[in-house]
């Protein structure tokens, strides 16, 4: 029954660690995304 448990726990804790990850990576694309739309409106100024 312990095993179970530790396989359980680790399971989530794998899926919590990638979902950190996924938001990471979206925090990350936003950031560039607002860059490239100031430096497309100071481009077309």
């Amino acid at each position: 029954m312990g095993y179970l448990f530790a396989a359980f726990a680790a399971v989530w804790v794998l899926f919590f660690g990638y979902l950190l990850v996924l938001l990471n990576r979206q925090r990350k694309l936003r950031r560039e995304i607002d860059l490239l739309k100031e430096a497309l409106k100071e481009k077309q100024m």
